[in-house]
């Protein structure tokens, strides 16, 4: 009996070494961690894009990514208000336009600036407005004065910064030690554990769970979602990975050049259109632009509705806007980070 008991124990002794240096899936221990501020991105295979909105969203089957982190939110003014402290670090929209890139500007077209969005006048009715019209070229706008030379950040700590090209962004990444997200991470990661479904949380649209423009734009917004322009980061439910305003709120950078649709990227993994030479945009062929992803408060049912997963955009990487932002990735660590 006794022998029996000891080669029993010596049994129980063996299997729990195997499952402590082999351990199956379900009794595994992640012995990683993200940096503070980020959340756990497992990684899968989804389908990028879609098919039955803009033309070049065109899909791509089986498009895998690894684990990763991402930021939980979008990064604030506080957050980036540090990272100029830190360095000293003058963003594209507070430096004067490079005569050789623009040598036709006079010195006061060339002057520092940012794209601001300008609704028409009160009573003007929709087919009165023409296309783009509502973006005005303002001096002075910058991440710190967001409306123009007359606005501040007072209060404002914990909104979405903006007005950030995309080599802000890179250079934010680089102080950060981490960096921007490719379009499958972004996308993967938006979707919020639900397959091929419109939204970050379903099919059918709501002004409560993002930041997004209610009533007939660019004339008139109802505030159903309680807000005019951004909200504080966090203001509206989280996906289901936890991440807060991949809808709505601010558009935000990727690391990926633009070309339309995904062609190449079926069946891939880590997918990235990563050379300048591979964009190309019809609407202005010649021009490398980079893709933006989630949409704004400016996105409207009647005119943007690119606050969905799969929506993507074009934007020049030296260009920022009244409502363009961007968060950030890494890898797993087991040396959570302390910045942003």
């Amino acid at each position: 009996m006794a022998l029996i008991f000891s080669t029993s124990s010596l049994w129980v002794a063996l299997l729990m070494l195997l499952i402590w240096f082999n351990p199956p899936p379900a009794l595994a221990l992640s012995s990683t961690h993200c940096p503070v501020g980020m959340v756990s991105i497992s990684g899968g295979t989804f389908r990028i894009g879609a098919d039955d909105h803009y033309p070049d969203e065109l899909s791509a089957e089986a498009v895998t990514v690894d684990t990763f982190c991402m930021d939980k939110y979008e990064i604030t003014n506080a957050q980036f208000a540090q990272f100029v402290k830190e360095t000293g670090y003058v963003t594209i929209a507070e430096r004067p336009i490079p005569k050789e890139q623009y040598p036709d500007l006079t010195d006061e077209q060339r002057s520092p600036g940012s794209l601001v969005f300008t609704p028409p006048p009160e009573g003007t009715q929709v087919t009165q407005v023409a296309y783009m019209s509502w973006w005005h070229w303002t001096p002075e706008a910058n991440w710190q004065h967001p409306a123009g030379p007359n606005s501040n950040l007072e209060g404002k700590e914990n909104y979405p910064v903006v007005h950030i090209a995309y080599k802000d962004a890179e250079a934010y990444a680089k102080w950060a030690g981490k960096s921007l997200p490719s379009e499958a991470q972004w996308e993967f990661a938006a979707r919020g554990k639900l397959k091929d479904k419109v939204f970050g949380w379903g099919n059918t649209y709501s002004p409560k769970k993002a930041n997004t423009w209610q009533g007939e734009f660019p004339v008139k917004n109802t505030q159903a979602d309680g807000y005019l322009g951004t909200a504080p980061v966090g203001s509206f439910p989280p996906n289901g990975y936890g991440l807060y305003d991949t809808t709505g709120n601010v558009w935000e950078w990727t690391a990926d050049w633009y070309r339309p649709g995904h062609p190449g990227m079926a069946h891939q993994m880590n997918p990235m259109v990563a050379q300048s030479e591979q964009s190309f945009d019809p609407r202005e062929p010649g021009v490398a632009k980079h893709v933006i992803k989630g949409g704004s408060y400016l996105c409207a049912r009647n005119y943007c509705s690119r606050y969905r997963p799969a929506a993507r955009e074009a934007l020049e990487p030296d260009t920022g806007m009244a409502h363009l932002g961007f968060r950030l990735v890494a890898d797993p660590t087991d040396a959570p980070l302390n910045r942003s």
